[in-house]
């Protein structure tokens, strides 16, 4: 007798039920895959928004809290850093390259960062990207302004449009620098990174907007500095920025570097290793991981557990075909096989369905989220975790099979043959 194409066809007979339970084991594994796959996505999305970077320093604080408002634009920072001691890093020489920061000016809920050519030159992305532009240039004039693809495009700006900064992070402005007001420039290509999500100014023009704010207020009537007094200076003065990424001279200075940047008398600072601080923010969230792995795994269980009872209670309409079965010479061990296969056939074909849901999921949306979201889910070959997580399905499924056959294995033939009342 031959047990496959005899599973096909009672599977087949029972078609409805069977594409439901199907389904239902097709939509619980691709739940569990796709949240692996999302969960690798992000942690790949999170780790490419910076590269070649070796140390990033801020003011004292935590290295997470650094990394969120210096890479990230989340959150802001306990206090700034002064140009010199930035100065004196840049001229280190152990240091390549540095990226200065100046952070807490706003425009329309878009983050403004002051910055220099350097940004434009040393800032790298997933796997060393340099950014780059697809519209006029660098901003390198006190009132320059360049745009991140994102909010080019939900502002509608061009080249030309004049904007006034916001003072603080807020969406709607309430103490808006006004009288000097930036140019845009230049408008960069999208990088899906935190970088298309901002606006970038030179520090003078981040300086320029401030001076006469050294009280934290905005100056009396009669007291303002107009844009004409800062074009009319030979330098605008740069008294602060907020943190600065930092290439070193060679890795093996980082260790280094960064030993030296967190015991700086003069001031104090701290110095954050991008991939370490990025590797402690995961083991922070590395719970709501867990969670969402058990919530699929219930998911999973559920599906299979429908397709127990599938099976089981089909029991009952099939007693006239297991007793048929019996009396054509198939013993009770061949009946247990069937039932079993049956579940391996709906598990495995359930389990590898759901697996190609989430991979033309992935290939449909994979635009769509890098363009909303900046989320990039890599189109690859599932992975040993996922391999593990379908093969424990399959394996789940046969087990389940032996609930039922071991109700069809004590069934005697009689039973299957006599008439029920």
């Amino acid at each position: 007798m031959f047990l496959p194409h005899l599973a096909l066809r009672s599977l087949a007979n029972r078609l409805l039920t069977t594409l439901l339970t199907v389904l239902s084991i097709a939509l619980s594994v691709g739940l569990l895959v796709g949240v692996e796959n999302v969960r690798t996505g992000m942690r790949e999305s999170f780790s490419n928004t910076v590269s070649g970077t070796d140390l990033i320093v801020g003011s004292r604080g935590g290295t997470i809290q650094i990394m969120l408002y210096s890479v990230f634009g989340m959150g802001s920072p306990v206090a700034n850093i002064s140009h010199e001691t930035w100065r004196k890093y840049d001229e280190h020489p152990a240091v390549a390259w540095t990226i200065p920061y100046a952070l807490g000016d706003s425009h329309r809920g878009f983050r403004v960062i002051g910055t220099n050519g350097s940004f434009y030159e040393h800032y790298r992305y997933r796997g060393g990207q340099p950014i780059t532009l697809i519209e006029g240039r660098t901003a390198h004039g006190v009132f320059d302004l360049v745009l991140g693809a994102e909010v080019a495009a939900r502002l509608n700006y061009e080249l030309g449009d004049r904007i006034a900064v916001t003072h603080g992070m807020s969406a709607v402005g309430f103490m808006n620098h006004d009288d000097m007001p930036f140019e845009v420039v230049g408008i960069l290509d999208r990088t899906f990174t935190p970088v298309d999500r901002a606006i970038y100014v030179t520090l003078e023009g981040i300086s320029a907007i401030h001076l006469g704010w050294e009280s934290g207020a905005p100056p009396m009537p009669g007291q303002e500095v107009l844009a004409e007094d800062v074009l009319a200076m030979d330098e605008v003065p740069v008294s602060q920025i907020t943190s600065f990424f930092l290439g070193a001279e060679s890795r093996a200075l980082t260790l280094q570097l960064q030993r030296e940047i967190s015991t700086h008398e003069e001031e104090p600072l701290t110095a954050v290793i991008p991939g370490v601080a990025l590797s402690e923010m995961w083991r922070g969230i590395g719970y709501a991981e867990d969670g969402l792995r058990v919530i699929s795994g219930f998911v999973v269980l559920v599906g299979i557990l429908g397709m127990l009872v599938s099976i089981y209670t089909s029991l009952e309409a099939r007693r006239r075909e297991m007793a048929i079965l019996r009396a054509l010479g198939a013993g009770p061990k061949k009946i247990v096989s069937l039932l079993v296969l049956e579940a391996g056939l709906l598990s495995s074909v359930g389990a590898l369905l759901g697996v190609g849901l989430v991979y033309a999921g992935i290939i449909g949306l994979q635009p769509w989220l890098e363009g909303r979201f900046g989320l990039l889910i890599p189109i690859q070959p599932p992975d040993g975790v996922q391999l593990a997580y379908v093969g424990a399905v399959v394996v789940l499924g046969l087990a389940a099979g032996l609930v039922p056959a071991a109700k069809a294995y004590r069934t005697a033939l009689h039973d299957g043959l006599s008439l029920r009342i």
